[in-house]
């Protein structure tokens, strides 16, 4: 059976050994309703990246910054269930949402800042 599963264990470490603080509650108290929002829209894995991950998350002001990664990008429909997911996240947690793909960050400093904080949030297990 595939499920979503959440990837996130609190305090770590990124690629380069620097700690990562927690996620910010927001993001935490919302786990199951994401779930179920991404497996409506083939969601096959989510990551967070920005301010939510640096530490520098302020509840009053910041945005969520999410890449995603999804079924049948080929396919029709695809473009809509992206503006929906898009949608859905901003209701969700009541704030706007930054969602991209991979193929959206060409800009080669752009793409070095969300490696550095990119974190997985949700990703898809086969297990039962």
């Amino acid at each position: 059976m595939r499920q979503l599963l959440a990837t996130w264990p609190g305090w770590g470490l990124n690629r380069s050994m620097s700690i990562i603080p927690p996620l910010p509650s927001l993001l935490q108290e919302q786990l199951e309703p994401l779930r179920s929002i991404c497996l409506r829209h083939g969601v096959l894995r989510l990551d967070v990246f920005g301010s939510a991950v640096s530490g520098s998350f302020d509840p009053a002001t910041s945005d969520l910054d999410f890449i995603v990664q999804m079924q049948g990008e080929r396919e029709s429909g695809y473009a809509q269930r992206f503006c929906n997911l898009a949608q859905e996240l901003e209701v969700l947690y009541q704030r706007p949402v930054d969602l991209l793909t991979e193929r959206m960050i060409r800009n080669p400093y752009f793409k070095a800042e969300v490696q550095r904080t990119r974190r997985p949030l949700l990703e898809v297990s086969d297990a039962g």
